[in-house]
């Protein structure tokens, strides 16, 4: 058994890294949403504020938008041009693929401030792409509706799925302090 521990040591530690990071940030992150909940920025103020600047971005591409609490559920209804074509849930505001995604980068962890700044880096481009991807999925549903399953379950979430997989790839291969063996 000694032995067996010695051989995979590394392949254990990523796993208890990844295990203790991802549990500690998803437990901090489920006490967040239950102390956040309130009026002004409802449901969260993540998913407020990501509807919002989706509102905004959509607006800007010369949409009406609204953005309105959802009566019967914890989401916010986003309405273009008077068509109810999406509710934002807790879900859609990247924070628990960013939860993801940190806890892959500090289980492969490097240097601690390459790690934090790309950590950092990382965060900010998956909430941008989550933001573009929300918006994008809105005009889909807008003109396609037909499409919702494929775009919503498929596609949209490869998009933002296969962005963590490109960074963490990134991340082993040119800042992760793994030893580099010819195999």
């Amino acid at each position: 058994m000694k032995k067996l521990i010695s051989k995979y040591r590394s392949v254990l530690k990523f796993i208890f890294s990844f295990l203790v990071v991802y549990s500690v940030l998803t437990i901090a992150y489920k006490f967040y949403l239950q102390l956040s909940t309130g009026e002004k920025y409802y449901p969260d103020y993540m998913t407020y504020i990501v509807a919002q600047q989706s509102a905004d971005l959509l607006h800007d591409l010369d949409y009406r938008v609204q953005v309105i609490p959802h009566p019967n559920e914890a989401s916010i209804k986003l309405i273009i041009n008077e068509k109810y074509v999406a509710r934002v849930i807790e879900g859609c505001n990247s924070v628990s693929v960013i939860i993801l995604f940190i806890s892959f980068v500090i289980a492969f962890s490097g240097n601690f401030k390459i790690t934090v700044l790309y950590i950092f880096a990382g965060s900010v481009l998956l909430y941008i792409a989550n933001l573009f991807r929300v918006v994008i999925l809105s005009i889909g549903l807008y003109h396609y509706p037909w499409r919702k399953d494929i775009l919503h379950t498929v596609i949209f979430p490869g998009i933002i799925y296969g962005m963590v997989c490109l960074l963490w790839v990134f991340w082993v291969n040119r800042f992760s302090s793994i030893k580099k063996t010819n195999g």
